[in-house]
């Protein structure tokens, strides 16, 4: 996607340094555009457990990236040892942020890949290839769930005519959480591009902020037409038939529906549902939990630091800096994710197709999964 009309993905491997990986460092938007090099395994640790990349692809295609620098970093004269140290990178990474099924799969991937290779050389050869599928493949994705998902803006653009077709999002499923082209984001773009008229309601997504400061400004940055609105304000705007639909990304979805996303996800999926809005969840396969049936019993929450609910960050005389929310001693909760069951979900939109949000649909699209 676009950076002031320049192509950028999320991650990359360094132009003329293959042994470092580059990210946009997404802390610092929509102020500052600031590149990160990661060098190292704790690099890229930090990077995604402090969400200096976030959002389920990008922190799987990191993670892949991450066990590639791993080997790098790895010892070379003893198999055994590399072994040790490629086994140790993963739990490293593994245990950074606990809600993301993508981050495991892409560490697991790295680890089956690398066991083909009996050589250390041919073991570093294949984790870069690795890591640079499954970058591509996340990009690749997310385009095709732009094609799918745009079927359905058409459609109620055909339906409301010059109106445009009014979308509300949460949090940040843009070009930002994956490689590129985003999840639920795809469909907007795609539509934007057929120059559909379409207008996004953009919620702010408390603590953290992630539309206000990331979805805004992407969907800026390739020109189309959006609103911030306070979280709040969601139920509001589908009682006065001002949502056509609402589309969602997901840190982990389960094989039976059931939608982990960020926290406030299953309050909008509620309001959508009173209202007869049409509530769609855009996921590649990789977000998928092939294991769990029961989302909300199942699914691990990730609990983040209370500073992210009692303080804010926003641009003063030139400078970012944090703000106190709160009364100084006050305790602050920070779950960062809620379930949506799948009976508030109307389908999924995959890069294999649209199907229900249920076990059977979801096998109909990937029949290689049933057991």
């Amino acid at each position: 996607m676009n950076v002031n009309g320049k192509h950028y993905r999320t991650i990359w491997l360094k132009q003329d340094d293959d042994s470092v990986v580059q990210i946009i460092d997404q802390r610092h938007l929509p102020h500052e555009f600031v590149i990160e090099d990661l060098e190292t395994i704790e690099d890229v640790a930090a990077a995604i457990k402090d969400m200096h990349v976030r959002g389920a692809g990008l922190i799987g295609a990191t993670a892949g990236y991450g066990m590639y620098i791993a080997s790098l970093r790895a010892p070379k004269d003893d198999l055994t040892a590399f072994s040790a140290f490629m086994e140790e990178s993963g739990k490293i990474l593994k245990a950074t942020r606990p809600t993301a099924v993508n981050l495991a799969w892409a560490v697991d991937r790295q680890h089956d890949a690398m066991a083909a290779g009996e050589m250390i050389k041919e073991k570093v050869s294949i984790a870069k290839k690795t890591a640079i599928d499954i970058a591509n493949e996340d990009a690749e994705s997310c385009r095709m769930i732009g094609e799918h998902g745009l079927s359905l803006i058409e459609k109620i653009s055909q339906e409301k005519g010059d109106e445009p077709v009014n979308i509300l999002t949460h949090c940040n499923a843009g070009w930002l959480a994956f490689v590129d082209h985003g999840s639920a984001t795809a469909p907007i773009y795609a539509a934007h591009d057929k120059e559909i008229n379409v207008h996004v309601w953009v919620d702010e997504t408390r603590p953290r902020n992630q539309g206000a400061r990331i979805t805004a400004w992407e969907l800026g940055q390739h020109g189309v037409p959006h609103t911030v609105i306070p979280d709040n304000v969601g139920g509001h705007l589908m009682q006065h038939g001002m949502v056509d639909i609402m589309i969602t990304g997901t840190d982990r979805t389960t094989f039976t529906g059931d939608v982990g996303n960020k926290i406030g996800t299953y309050l909008k999926a509620l309001a959508a549902k009173d209202n007869g809005v049409p509530f769609y969840v855009a996921l590649p396969s990789s977000s998928f939990d092939w294991k769990i049936r029961d989302g909300v019993k199942e699914i691990p929450i990730e609990q983040r630091d209370a500073t992210e609910v009692k303080y804010i960050k926003g641009l003063y005389n030139g400078k970012v800096i944090p703000v106190l929310l709160t009364p100084i001693d006050s305790p602050a909760a920070n779950f960062a994710f809620d379930v949506t069951p799948s009976r508030l979900v109307t389908g999924l939109i995959t890069e294999r197709g649209i199907c229900p949000a249920n076990e059977k649909g979801v096998l109909s699209l990937f029949p290689e999964k049933k057991v």
